[in-house]
């Protein structure tokens, strides 16, 4: 178990691309999220 945990750590504390902003990146996911329910609510016309 601990050998699987050795492989996760370092993804943990940012993995090979320290440029990307973890900021960035859930801002990215949250608006990306938000026009795909925007998205589907639109074609939701019979509620």
């Amino acid at each position: 178990m601990t050998h699987i945990a050795a492989a996760v750590a370092p993804l943990a504390e940012g993995g090979n691309h320290p440029s990307l902003s973890p900021f960035l990146t859930g801002g990215s996911a949250l608006f990306i999220l938000l026009l795909l329910l925007w998205i589907t609510s639109r074609f939701n016309r019979d509620r």
